[in-house]
């Protein structure tokens, strides 16, 4: 009886000195870079709006605990469920599916999908200026200035001779004031200077007449597209219009599982960077992705804009496994955060001021 009293208590404090241990141990806290979320400074430190409200959570609940770095986003929410990870934290966003692997704290951030297009071309004078030393431009004007001619070889043919006064001379100078009548009488200006005097001549005349009428509306229009066509660089204006362009995301990612949803060409990349650039060089049509994230790259970038659309909403949150005893704490302590000022300082030094 004495020998097991003596194994009871010495079970029990094993057993004290295991869940002290437990206690101790350094949390293994899963993030990858997700700028403004989570990225790391030139000195390899992690920085961020999630990163720092993590700092100051866990500095309140005396939490060990450092920080590993994981491939991709959904490596975040495996790594909580194999047990691999103590907890993630990054640009996690609460989905169904994920919520049946992992629990998720109470959300600290409301984001959805943006839309990344190829930036406009400079507008304004500067804008209308380039486009008028476009390629497009040149063509129409190029096609106009041939249909003129033509009509003016024709009158030329009947009037040089009948009516050298306006169109004889030497063949330069006559095609020259044919080209100017076929021009006027295109425009309906109508100087009067240069008239077909012959039948044949006036023939012409009359038919050209009323086909300018209709070729004049038909380039009017052409010189209209080809002056806008380089300020115009994509026909995406929301979400709608996504399946019938080639759109760049990340991997992995809930972007990717939206496109693939709604059946979008993916050219899938490893980084937001990647999609980005994949984007600037034509290799994609646009990008989608988290629209906070897409928002700081996208600062001081010409060349890409963010369309004012944001749409299929998520909240970010902190992955735990699941029945984690740590939950009820972090969202006690993460709710005390998010109403003092500390949380405005955080939220305004990655994102801006709060709307």
């Amino acid at each position: 009886m004495r020998l097991l009293r003596q194994l009871i208590a010495s079970l029990i404090v094993i057993g004290a000195l295991a869940n002290l241990a437990t206690a101790q141990d350094t949390l293994k806290i899963g993030t990858r870079e997700a700028p403004p979320f989570a990225m790391k400074d030139s000195h390899g430190n992690w920085t961020g709006l999630s990163i720092d409200l993590w700092k100051e959570t866990a500095g309140r609940m005396n939490l060990d605990y450092e920080f590993q770095e994981m491939p991709t986003p959904e490596s975040l929410v495996d790594g909580v469920r194999d047990g691999k990870l103590d907890a993630s934290i990054a640009a996690i966003t609460v989905t169904a599916d994920r919520a049946q692997k992992v629990d998720f704290t109470h959300p600290y951030f409301n984001s959805g999908l943006g839309i990344v297009v190829p930036a406009a071309d400079g507008g304004g004078w500067f804008g209308v200026a380039k486009a008028f030393f476009s390629l497009n431009f040149l063509k129409v004007l190029g096609a106009l200035s041939l249909v003129l001619l033509a009509a003016g070889i024709g009158v030329w043919l009947f009037e040089r001779k009948k009516n050298p006064e306006q169109f004889g001379g030497t063949t330069t100078n006559g095609l020259g004031s044919a080209f100017w009548w076929s021009a006027v009488t295109m425009t309906t200006v109508g100087y009067g200077d240069k008239s077909p005097q012959t039948l044949g001549g006036r023939l012409i005349g009359l038919v050209w007449m009323f086909t300018s009428v209709i070729i004049i509306s038909g380039f009017t229009a052409q010189i209209a597209s080809s002056l806008t066509v380089n300020r115009i660089n994509t026909q995406i204006t929301g979400p709608a219009d996504l399946a019938r362009f080639r759109i760049a995301t990340v991997s992995g990612s809930i972007a990717e599982q939206y496109l693939s949803t709604n059946q979008v060409p993916i050219v899938e990349s490893n980084t937001i960077q990647a999609a980005l650039e994949a984007v600037k060089n034509g290799k994609a049509d646009a990008c989608v992705y988290d629209s906070a994230i897409l928002n700081y790259e996208l600062r001081g970038n010409q060349d890409l804009t963010l369309l004012p659309s944001t749409f299929d909403l998520r909240d970010y949150a902190i992955a735990l496994p699941l029945g984690s005893p740590l939950r009820k704490q972090l969202n006690i302590t993460l709710l005390e955060i998010e109403q003092s000022d500390l949380w405005t300082v955080i939220h305004n030094r990655y994102i801006g001021t709060e709307s």
